[in-house]
Order: C-alpha cells, then sequence, then structure tokens
C-alpha cells in the first residue's frame, strides 16, 4: 500500500483527550507518525472535518439481519439471509465502525469471508453460536419442536445462533465445537431477554458450577467469556465463575457492581437496541409481546451504568441491533452521549470496547504504531454527537491503512 498523509483535521484520538490539529502519516496499513512528514504519498486535505479512530461496536449479531421469526421458521432461504449479512456488514462499515464482536448468530464462514475481503465489512471476532441452557433463552424452536433438531435451523459456515446444553457435561462438549468452528471468545446466556421465546427477564440460567466450565474451556485456549445477563443473580453468578464480561447489565445492584470491578469484568450496556425494540418492534420481525418485555428496561440500564461508572467498572459499548434495521449503529453513540459525554461515548467506542475485545495493541486510538482503522467525520459529533448516528457523516473510512469509504 502506498504511503498517504491526511492533513487538516482535527484529530480526536480516542484516548480522551482533546482535539489535535496534526497531520496523521500512513504506511504499510499502520499510522507511522503524527506531525509534520517527509514521506511520499497521496495527501488528503481534511480541512473542516473531524478524525476519530474507527469506531468498535462490541456487541453485533451480523447473522440476524433479516427478519427473525420467518429466518427461525424457513421462510427465508439462505441465499436471501446470506445477502442479508453481507449487506449489514458493508452498512457497518460505511457508519464508520471498522471493527466488530459478534456476539451470536455468524458461523465461522463469514468471518473468513469478509476477512478475505470478498465482502466489503469490519474486523470481526466471533463467538460463533451462543451458547444456551435447554428451553432458556436463545432457543426459538417451536413449543413442540424437540430440542435436539435445533441445530437443524443452522446453515454451516454462515448463520448459526445458539446450542443448547442440559449440563456441565454438553456445555463443555459445545463449547469445544464452537471453538473447532472458529469462535474466539465464547458467550453464554445466563439470564432470560427481551427477544425471548421461552423465558422471562427475571430467569436465572446455568449455574455457576456450568458457567465455570466454559470459563475453563475458554482460559485453555487464551480466551474469555461474556454472558447475556440482565437479572442481578444471573451478573453475579457469572461474576462469580469467572466471566470477563456482562452483556447488558440491566439491574446490576451496587455491590454486584463492586464485585465486577475488583475481579476486572466488564460492562456492555446496548441501549440501541431497546429503542428499536420500542419503536419498530415489527421491523426486527418480532410479535408485539416483545414491545411489553422491554418496558422499563431503558430506564433501568440507564441506572446500571451510573452504578457501573460508580463502581468503577470498565465500560465499553454495544448497539445490539437486529433485524434488517441495523444501518444506523452509531445511535448507540448519540444514546451514551446523553447519559454522559460525547468524548465518553467516543471513548466506550474505541479505546475501552479495543481493551475488552483483547485489541488494545492494534485498534482504538490514533497513535504511531496502531492499525490505520480512522474516520472523518463531516463536523464536530463532540459538539453534536447525532451525528455518529448517520452514516452519511462518515465521508472517509480507513481500515487498516485502506480507504474503504470516501464521500468527499
Amino acid at each position: 500500500m502506498a504511503p498517504f498523509q491526511i492533513t487538516g483535521a482535527a484529530v480526536v484520538d480516542g484516548s480522551g483527550r482533546d482535539p489535535v490539529d496534526v497531520t496523521v502519516t500512513i504506511e504499510d496499513g499502520r499510522i507511522t507518525q503524527l506531525g509534520a512528514s517527509g514521506a511520499h504519498g497521496e495527501r488528503f486535505d481534511a480541512g473542516g472535518l473531524t478524525m476519530t479512530p474507527g469506531l468498535i461496536d462490541a456487541h453485533v449479531h451480523l447473522g440476524l439481519s433479516s427478519p427473525i421469526q420467518p429466518q427461525f421458521s424457513f421462510r427465508i432461504s439462505a441465499a436471501e439471509i446470506a445477502a442479508d449479512i453481507f449487506a449489514t456488514a458493508g452498512a457497518t462499515l460505511d457508519a464508520g465502525f471498522t471493527t466488530v464482536r459478534d456476539t451470536g448468530g455468524i458461523d465461522g464462514g463469514v468471518v473468513t469471508t469478509i476477512a478475505k475481503g470478498k465482502v466489503r465489512g469490519p474486523r470481526v471476532l466471533s463467538c460463533g453460536p451462543v451458547q444456551c441452557q435447554t428451553g432458556g433463552h436463545g432457543y426459538y424452536g417451536a413449543d413442540w419442536e424437540p430440542t435436539e433438531l435445533w441445530s437443524s435451523h443452522h446453515v454451516p459456515g454462515l448463520c448459526a445462533l445458539s446450542m443448547m446444553s442440559g449440563n456441565a457435561d454438553e456445555l463443555r462438549s459445545n463449547v469445544r465445537e464452537a471453538f473447532r468452528r472458529g469462535a474466539s471468545f465464547l458467550k453464554l446466556c445466563v439470564t432470560g431477554g427481551v427477544v425471548g421465546a421461552h423465558d422471562k427477564l427475571t430467569d436465572t440460567q446455568f449455574t455457576v458450577e456450568e458457567i465455570a466450565v466454559a470459563v475453563q474451556e475458554a482460559a485453555a485456549r487464551g480466551t474469555y467469556v461474556t454472558v447475556h445477563a440482565h437479572n442481578n443473580e444471573g451478573i453475579r453468578n457469572a461474576v462469580e465463575a469467572g466471566v470477563r464480561c456482562v452483556e447488558h447489565g440491566t439491574d446490576l445492584d451496587e455491590s454486584t457492581a463492586t464485585l465486577m470491578a475488583t475481579r476486572e469484568v466488564a460492562l456492555v450496556p446496548t441501549f440501541a437496541v431497546v429503542e428499536q425494540l420500542l419503536h419498530d418492534t415489527a421491523g426486527a420481525g418480532l410479535g408485539e409481546s416483545t414491545r411489553d418485555r422491554v418496558l422499563g428496561v431503558r430506564e433501568r440500564m440507564t441506572e446500571a451504568l451510573a452504578v457501573a461508572k460508580e463502581a468503577g467498572v470498565r465500560i465499553g459499548l454495544g448497539s445490539d441491533l437486529i433485524g434488517p434495521a441495523q444501518d444506523r449503529r452509531g445511535e448507540e453513540l448519540k444514546l451514551r452521549a446523553e447519559l454522559e459525554t460525547p468524548m465518553e461515548a467516543l471513548v466506550a467506542a474505541t479505546k475501552t470496547n479495543a481493551e475488552i475485545l483483547g485489541l488494545s495493541s492494534q485498534v482504538g486510538v490514533i497513535a504511531p504504531g496502531m492499525q490505520a482503522d480512522l474516520v472523518l467525520w463531516n463536523g464536530n459529533p463532540l459538539e453534536d454527537p447525532k451525528l455518529f448516528a448517520d452514516p452519511a457523516n462518515a465521508v472517509l473510512v480507513v481500515q487498516a491503512g485502506r480507504v474503504v469509504k470516501d464521500l468527499r
């Protein structure tokens, strides 16, 4: 790749420091210098634009890019599901997100296809299928359908939502299978969920001993477990078992937040999906009963965010969008900016998320030696965070030194 420089932008480096006007030099896919450089190559004049690191979404579901209920009831072909997945991957990149952590729904072939450059998309870390308790959150088969038939809903190499375990031995077998199929971390559902078919938010799923089996298997591979968890008992069980991250955390209380901070367990709140399900349940391909389940979740999740922040928990950022409407992924930053500051939302979506994903030596900040994942925004999203929500405002996106979107 030919070297190039970007000049004139207000550079927000992702660390939380104030913006600076500095030239950024990129060579061989990496940032080599901040400041004046004698490097040859093209110069991009970015006067009037704001540069940030490429955004990171720590909670996505690329494999749930089709309407949910039709997908799980075999009313959508594999070809259409694939088209929806890859369209969402491209839209994610266009929204300024150069890295995502897929927390359930895709099989390994999607990660490989995007990594090979055969379709446009962000860098993807995937858990493969979510690990779920038999009959718990993540199972969407019909009431009459035997559990063992659920895996027939998977399309190998494309989509695989979840695997069911009735005991610790089955869970150990299933997580080993997930790793065999390319998972880079594990996700367990330890409580019921909002988009649930056979569970309630107050349900607690998997025992501490069962969760610990997944933690043991992940540690043996040098990786970690994150958990879908809404109620406090499920969160505490997971933390006691040794997980490294909690998704959602809706009913997190002060004592459990303190325990999370002590054990360095991160939290990834997910506000955008709550807004999505409150205002466009049908658009996600879900019934109106889902709207009833989500009532009150945003208020409780907002309180949990404040509790976690007070306790000193590392707090990342994830959108959790589902269904076809995943093009405005930056809504999560806009929503978080209403609860914190725009700078705090940006740091969560860059530096902090990179730490949570284990990528802090590669991405998340603009600094020499880091991969050149950059976004140029039309305006200043720190002054107007609504800019994050509209992909049209991401006028230039650079991923690993390659310009993958250019609207200048």
